[in-house]
């Protein structure tokens, strides 16, 4: 009974914590209950909010922004910005600089996560929003590309429904909000385990984080990750990995993995990053 109140005040820690990073997995429910984009405006301030929306990785991003800004807008937000940044000279803009400096939540929207990157990576906007992040000054959120980019190696494309292979996926620099993560999205969704496990097999240091569709890995202050959704977070631990012959065999030849951990989580369950550790749902 002990072992399961500490758990359970773990899996509540979440909604003692202000901020959060919200991982989604793309196509997250934005006309009914939006659950998952309804607890980033909470944890964003509700009412008191002041959200930047960047939908840079976007090929139209003057509709994606003004999707998101209407579905905020009528959450009750009053202060909103789209930082429509189509050139990296426009992530030294000295007013999306200063909105940056007042936000309360920054959500980046999906599109194409390297020209998301490309936009991004190492700009003073990008860098101090990683750092207001990293202080629990501001809720980050990403869906589906701005999902992908968390990590400090990043999934960048690749197929799906083979066998693991290197061939499989195209990695990339991401934006390391997270970095000890590879962020793979859309993933029961669009059958990509096969693909999660060819990128953890180079980096096995990582976490692999799977997210479905309309599902969101919540990444708290406390090393906890919450999964909210209709769907499942799978993770991927390769940390006690015994052999891979990962660095034998072509590029195109199957990957053996052996002694993997994997995790499927669902609504409520958690993973405690420090311990390693999942966490059931009260």
């Amino acid at each position: 009974m002990l072992q399961l109140d500490t758990k359970n005040r773990e899996i509540n820690m979440l909604q003692e914590t202000k901020t959060a990073i919200l991982v989604i997995g793309g196509a997250e429910d934005k006309v009914h209950g939006r659950e998952i984009l309804h607890t980033f405006w909470l944890k964003s301030g509700s009412k008191e909010s002041k959200i930047a929306i960047i939908p840079s990785a976007s090929r139209e991003p003057t509709i994606i922004g003004d999707r998101y800004l209407k579905i905020f807008e009528d959450m009750g937000s009053k202060y909103l910005k789209v930082l429509d940044i189509r050139d990296r000279s426009q992530g030294d803009n000295s007013s999306f600089k200063e909105y940056i400096e007042e936000c309360t939540g920054v959500f980046l929207t999906g599109g194409d996560q390297l020209r998301l990157c490309g936009l991004l990576a190492d700009t003073p906007i990008m860098e101090r929003i990683r750092q207001r992040v990293h202080l629990g000054e501001i809720t980050l959120a990403g869906t589906s590309a701005g999902a992908a980019v968390m990590g400090h190696h990043m999934i960048a494309g690749g197929s799906s429904g083979e066998s693991p292979n290197r061939a499989l996926v195209d990695m990339a620099m991401g934006l390391g909000i997270i970095p000890e993560v590879i962020v793979d999205q859309h993933f029961h969704n669009r059958n990509r385990m096969a693909r999660l496990l060819s990128a953890i097999s180079n980096h096995p240091e990582c976490l692999g984080v799977g997210i479905d569709e309309d599902t969101c890995a919540m990444f708290d202050g406390h090393g906890i990750i919450t999964v909210m959704g209709r769907g499942t977070v799978s993770i991927v631990d390769a940390r006690s990995m015994s052999y891979t012959n990962q660095g034998k065999i072509g590029a195109e030849e199957p990957l053996s993995l052996h002694n993997l951990q994997i995790h499927i989580l669902s609504y409520g369950d958690g993973y405690n990053l420090k311990k390693h550790q999942p966490i059931k749902a009260n």
